[in-house]
């Protein structure tokens, strides 16, 4: 299943992530799934216990989120689906030849999203293709990024945290979706704030020659280096205020079922106002997750 694959589940969060991710696959030619598991609904659905029940709920959740997006995009490629495994575990098994996941966030302050929190974090930390977190109260995703206020957004930001060639896979991540979106990319390594100069230098000749391939390959975007001395978790949001997205990497950890999310993807999902995307990588390489 290539293309995008979006949790709903009848919330302003998963309709700001189908929003998203619709307008995402539409610059990208691919289609869009919609994922609905009627096992794993918010405790706030007015519905009784019986499965009928919770089938019809899940059923026109997903009816009335597709009626939107083709409202919003004649030219989408739709699919939908109602399934009995708990939303985590679908989407999980969707994500193992899906392009991406999108999930849907409450706002600011907040990683719970219909997943329920520790659900959403559980599909982050093991999901295998990279996921996108999107804020209900994103205005511009309701506008489909159509809306002026997305003219300041122009840039994807990329966290790095070793540059090499274990950072392939988030420059390539961050480099595609600039270059589908014409705009640029801003990569930014944070250091130990008693990093000296020369160490400093080293770092930016490290980055460099990690985004140099890249910059070969998609010569039509720009890019713009920084090297910060200060934590990561807190050097990487303070450079999001014109980001359409933050691309941070996640180490793979086995054993097969151990998953955790570390001290800058957590400050990424609670303070960064823009989607933000989780992408997997080798064991070093990468801002970690």
């Amino acid at each position: 299943m290539t293309g995008l694959v979006v949790g709903v589940d009848g919330s302003p969060a998963g309709a700001a992530a189908a929003r998203w991710a619709a307008h995402e696959a539409v610059v990208r030619h691919v289609p869009v799934h919609l994922l609905h598991s009627w096992t794993t609904q918010p405790l706030t659905v007015p519905v009784a216990d019986q499965a009928g029940s919770r089938r019809r709920y899940g059923q026109e959740v997903l009816q009335r989120t597709a009626a939107d997006l083709r409202h919003r995009h004649g030219d989408l490629t739709l699919t939908t689906e109602l399934v009995s495994a708990t939303a985590a575990q679908a989407l999980l098994d969707r994500g193992t030849d899906a392009d991406l996941l999108v999930l849907g966030s409450r706002g600011h302050g907040s990683v719970a999203s219909f997943l329920l929190g520790s659900i959403a974090l559980n599909v982050l930390g093991l999901t295998q293709c990279p996921a996108v977190v999107v804020r209900a109260d994103d205005s511009t995703v309701e506008a489909d990024w159509g809306h002026p206020g997305t003219a300041e957004r122009d840039e994807i930001v990329v966290g790095v945290r070793e540059p090499g060639p274990a950072a392939d896979t988030l420059l390539e991540f961050a480099f595609t979706t600039a270059d589908a979106h014409g705009v640029l990319v801003r990569a930014v390594t944070a250091v130990p704030p008693h990093c000296g100069p020369c160490n400093g230098e080293e770092q930016r000749a490290r980055l460099q020659a990690a985004l140099t391939p890249w910059q070969e390959k998609f010569p039509e975007v720009a890019v713009v280096q920084r090297v910060t001395a200060g934590p990561a978790a807190e050097v990487l949001p303070s450079f999001c205020a014109h980001s359409r997205l933050l691309v941070v990497g996640r180490r793979t950890h086995p054993p097969r079922g151990v998953w955790k999310l570390g001290p800058v993807a957590h400050a990424a999902l609670r303070h960064v106002a823009c989607p933000v995307a989780v992408v997997p990588q080798f064991p070093v390489g990468g801002l970690s997750a």
